[in-house]
């Protein structure tokens, strides 16, 4: 249902309020680049630092915005699966086309408390799931079994995978129905999971480079391997340089110094260190994003 590669927004931010024009901009920029779907409110959206009531406002302009011209994948996930439900019901009625849910975080449920969360959502919401699996964030590991279970359940179609652990994804690939979506949560990770069968990536790395995270998908797809590994290649630094700090702090600091956006980011997250700013910037102009 969703493949290819999806952007998991930023949120731009002035003077402490979301900045709405640059939201705008930023998804017109999208869909010009071509891109195959809009994911907001994830951790790349800095959605644990937005209040409800921006959350709401940020996944209704996107969708606003897009107009039916992309999906638009919104970022529902809680640690509360009642909080949960109310967000996807909440994405659901805006116009989204699916909701993006991270294991629950903090708690530390085990994994058959992780799949009656899901299970719970994707029952009261009747709405596509994507299940986001990323340890490092959660504090828990979805197994190959969870999601094999919950890859089967009415309305889970998917999962955005950042467990870095390719041998996991290729038991989540045998072990699920053909026509469920395994998304790279990784931008260094999308061209070997494409290769074990997954169908596309949110990424980071689309907010900056758009047209080459998309051609990357696109070129493998389509048979052209040679030409996805070069474009891997060529975005490789891009890829470093993104994640030398907590992510979203570079690629924040990559849109405010292409002049899309402020480089207001929250509390507790700071802006990029000066040296690394300066790498990023190196990286920018070498690939020609920056001039």
């Amino acid at each position: 249902m969703f493949e290819g590669t999806h952007t998991a927004l930023i949120t731009p931010f002035r003077e402490g309020h979301v900045d709405e024009e640059a939201l705008r901009a930023l998804v017109e920029r999208q869909i010009e680049a071509g891109i195959d779907g809009l994911v907001p409110c994830g951790s790349t959206g800095e959605s644990a630092t937005l209040s409800h009531l921006e959350h709401r406002r940020v996944v209704e302009i996107v969708i606003e915005t897009a107009a039916g011209r992309v999906p638009v994948i919104a970022g529902t996930g809680s640690n509360s699966t009642r909080e949960a439900i109310e967000l996807t019901l909440h994405a659901k009625q805006a116009g989204a086309q699916g909701a993006l849910l991270l294991s629950p975080y903090y708690n530390k449920p085990t994994q058959e408390g992780i799949f009656a969360h899901y299970a719970a959502v994707a029952r009261e919401t009747a709405f596509p799931i994507i299940v986001y699996n990323i340890p490092g964030r959660t504090a828990s590991n979805l197994s190959a079994e969870t999601v094999a279970r919950l890859a089967r359940l009415d309305h889970v179609v998917g999962i955005k995978e950042a467990s870095g652990d390719l041998d996991q994804m290729a038991h989540v690939i045998a072990r699920s129905p053909g026509d469920f979506a395994v998304l790279s949560g990784d931008d260094s990770l999308t061209l070997p999971l494409l290769a074990i069968g997954g169908k596309g990536v949110i990424s980071t790395s689309a907010n900056i480079a758009p047209e080459s995270m998309c051609e990357l998908v696109r070129r493998f797809q389509s048979g052209d391997v040679s030409g996805a590994r070069e474009i891997h290649y060529q975005l490789l630094p891009l890829f470093d340089a993104l994640f030398c700090e907590t992510n979203p702090i570079p690629v924040k600091a990559a849109a405010a110094a292409l002049g899309w956006c402020d480089d207001e980011i929250r509390l507790p997250l700071t802006r990029m260190i000066d040296v690394h700013l300066e790498h990023l910037k190196v990286v920018l102009k070498d690939l020609g994003i920056l001039r």
